[in-house]
């Protein structure tokens, strides 16, 4: 048996782009106020082949079917039915800004029971609730699961997962947000990564698209625009022309390692100062040759086996320290690692190491 605990396996280095580039304000905000809901409920898939919920597992199953029957007009008190075709189900969806009475969005169905697949069931009519517990809308449509699986009398094969499943478009709006975004007087653009610099050259943008003074930066998340003073017909169109103009956001320093996968990710202002490295390898090496000792003929005694075990721990050469010249690039940085002729798993702890020295000049996050 070899146990190489240094020498790591393949891996993949990703290095971020030389140059960030111009981006849509629309991509680096959020606008106060323009956001989502989410809704979920309870409901029942039915149509399965054998597949769905084993009811004395799952009583809740039972419960809810006898529910949807009774409203139908079917008196099921008593009875005893136990189905294998239906499946209980959580059914979530994301509820769009500006979502209007009688348009349609997407539902995700997962079960919630030991129902083995959704494939080819259809989600009974399921109302949506959201956090203040009104219903929004109503989900309804055929299940389209994410997997397959097969099952005979000595193995089961399942790819993906066949418990969780789509409706496409699977859901009417029953109910709008109540909210008069045409009323307000001054929006927040909310940065996704806060950064003054980032923040400023926004404000700057905006106020040279305009000609004037519309837009405050407030602190390194958030820029306030004043609605009246865009001279714009309604929030609307102002927000029409604030969401397509460009500015060159500032990225922190960043190395982000997962160890796991063995994925390196560098974005492109991380810098090196100048450093020294080496980094070798260990072999442990473990022989187990038993030997068996019998007895001499016709005297008694019996066979005894005695363990040999030869561990020897070897330390391969390496070619001592290899300087790394301090980097003004990121590709002057990717080189300098390269040259250590090691792998990128065994960058994984170089790169630690260096952190460790002081001589990375980024924030270092490992998953």
């Amino acid at each position: 048996m070899i146990v190489r605990p240094l020498a790591l396996c393949l891996t993949l280095l990703l290095a971020g782009a030389a140059a960030a580039g111009d981006i849509r304000i629309k991509d680096l905000v959020e606008f106060d106020g323009v956001r989502g809901n989410d809704l979920v409920g309870y409901g029942l898939v039915v149509g399965l082949n054998g597949t769905g919920d084993g009811l004395r597992n799952s009583p809740f199953t039972e419960e809810i079917m006898a529910n949807i029957l009774e409203r139908l007009g079917v008196n099921v008190s008593g009875e005893q039915f136990r189905p294998r075709n239906v499946a209980a189900v959580l059914v979530t969806a994301s509820l769009p800004p500006f979502a209007r009475t009688g348009s349609r969005i997407d539902v995700t169905v997962s079960a919630i029971g030991d129902a083995k697949s959704l494939l080819g069931g259809t989600l009974v009519m399921t109302p949506l609730n959201a956090a203040d517990g009104q219903i929004y809308a109503v989900a309804q449509g055929a299940v389209i699961a994410g997997g397959a699986s097969a099952e005979g009398d000595g193995a089961r094969v399942v790819q993906g997962v066949p418990t969780a499943g789509a409706i496409p478009a699977g859901a009417w709006v029953e109910r709008e947000i109540a909210f008069d975004f045409a009323a307000m007087q001054q929006l927040r653009l909310a940065l996704r990564s806060p950064d003054f610099t980032t923040a400023e050259r926004i404000e700057r943008a905006v106020n040279r698209a305009f000609g004037r003074s519309v837009a405050r930066m407030e602190d390194a998340g958030t820029v306030v625009l004043d609605i009246a003073a865009t001279g714009a017909r309604s929030p609307a169109h102002a927000l029409s022309r604030v969401e397509n103009i460009t500015v060159e956001p500032q990225r922190k320093a960043r190395v982000v390692v997962d160890q796991r996968a063995g994925t390196i990710v560098m974005g492109a202002d991380v810098r090196i100062s100048r450093v020294a490295v080496s980094q070798g390898n260990l072999t442990l090496r473990i022989d187990e040759r038993p030997l068996a000792v019998q007895p001499n003929p016709f005297s008694p005694g019996e066979t005894v086996v005695v363990p040999r075990t030869d561990a020897r721990l070897e330390e391969e050469t390496g070619t001592g320290l290899a300087e790394l010249a301090g980097g003004t690039s990121l590709s002057e940085v990717v080189a300098g690692l390269n040259a250590l002729g090691v792998s990128p798993r065994d960058m994984i702890d170089i790169l630690k190491s260096i952190k460790a020295a002081g001589a990375l000049h980024a924030e270092f996050i490992v998953r």
